[in-house]
């Protein structure tokens, strides 16, 4: 074994394949699981001549490493809205079950512990822009709850065994990321419009776009990620980038970095899509010494490249 090893779940999704691939340049032994219902091994493929090793699993059930686990990144769980409203039940699995067997093994190997939650425990937020020690507002029984729940009570969780047992943890609430290897279908806003533009189909935005978002460059993110597992901090960090737009003005943002004619399409806001978010990362930058460093702009340019390739256009 090359250095610590370091677990990570949902390691083949989007997130978890690049920290995988952050982890190793850090010199991590690093094991990823997923179960593939929404990873895919083309993410990790390029990484198996290195010190990893990919274990197809899920993690609702219980986990067994025959190696010393020094950290654990649960990152599993469905996360778009699309993804989760298709595998509701799953989603609520992961959040709940998953988090308890990846804490127990957490546990066992006196591992430090990091959730990977997100914003939309702040539901359709009432304040603006969300730090951590808003509560949120969210709905529990409509169809987005499912996935807001579930990070809530892992949330929860986490502080538990925190408390209780004494486990090393953090917790990270992860804004809008985007990057290389999204899956093109996942249909989240960045994803979406990109491939819609290359195709010179409609862009098809939601409401009157004047809803807002805030999207953070994978890179940065995962960097994030590995210095809140670094610091002595228990209590949530958010993760995100504080530059607001709204949906609208990313639209016309992708059409103009693609080059594309296509036209924008209004449809209805589907229920409790937040009308804001953005971050408040004061806490990230006071702590961690951390803010996101790549311009969206830039980002854009190397999504829509990985974008091009996998559609074959060059």
């Amino acid at each position: 074994m090359h250095g610590p090893v370091a677990l990570v779940t949902g390691g083949a999704g989007f997130i978890g394949s690049h920290l995988c691939e952050y982890l190793l340049k850090q010199g991590y032994f690093v094991v990823a699981m997923d179960n593939l219902l929404t990873g895919d091994v083309q993410n990790i493929a390029h990484l198996y001549n290195q010190p990893f090793l990919f274990i197809h699993h899920d993690v609702t059930n219980y986990i067994y490493v025959d190696r010393p686990v020094a950290f654990v990144y649960h990152l599993a769980s469905p996360a778009s809205p699309k993804d989760y409203q298709v595998y509701p039940i799953q989603t609520l699995k992961v959040g709940a079950l998953g988090t308890h067997k990846a804490l127990g093994l957490a546990l066992r190997h006196r591992a430090r512990f990091l959730l990977a939650s997100t914003s939309e425990v702040y539901g359709d937020p009432r304040v603006h822009p969300q730090a951590e020690d808003y509560w949120g507002n969210v709905n529990p029984i409509g169809p987005r709850g499912v996935y807001d729940e579930a990070k809530r009570f892992a949330e929860a969780l986490t502080m538990a065994y925190h408390r209780v047992h004494g486990i090393d943890t953090k917790i990270a609430r992860i804004f809008n990321t985007f990057g290389p290897r999204m899956r093109m279908d996942d249909g989240r806003a960045v994803p979406t419009f990109i491939v819609q533009a290359l195709r010179g189909e409609p862009l098809t935005v939601y409401g009157d776009g004047s809803q807002t978002r805030s999207f953070c460059y994978i890179s940065d993110m995962v960097e994030g990620l590995y210095r809140l597992m670094m610091s002595d901090y228990h209590l949530p960090v958010n993760l995100g980038n504080p530059q607001e737009m709204t949906v609208l003005e990313l639209a016309e943002l992708i059409l103009r970095l693609t080059g594309s004619r296509s036209r924008i399409e209004f449809r209805p806001l589907p229920q409790d899509d937040p009308r804001v978010r953005q971050p408040d990362i004061t806490r990230a930058r006071s702590i961690l010494g951390w803010e996101p460093r790549v311009p969206l702009e830039e980002g854009l340019k190397e999504t829509i490249a990985d974008f091009r390739r996998r559609l074959g256009l060059g």
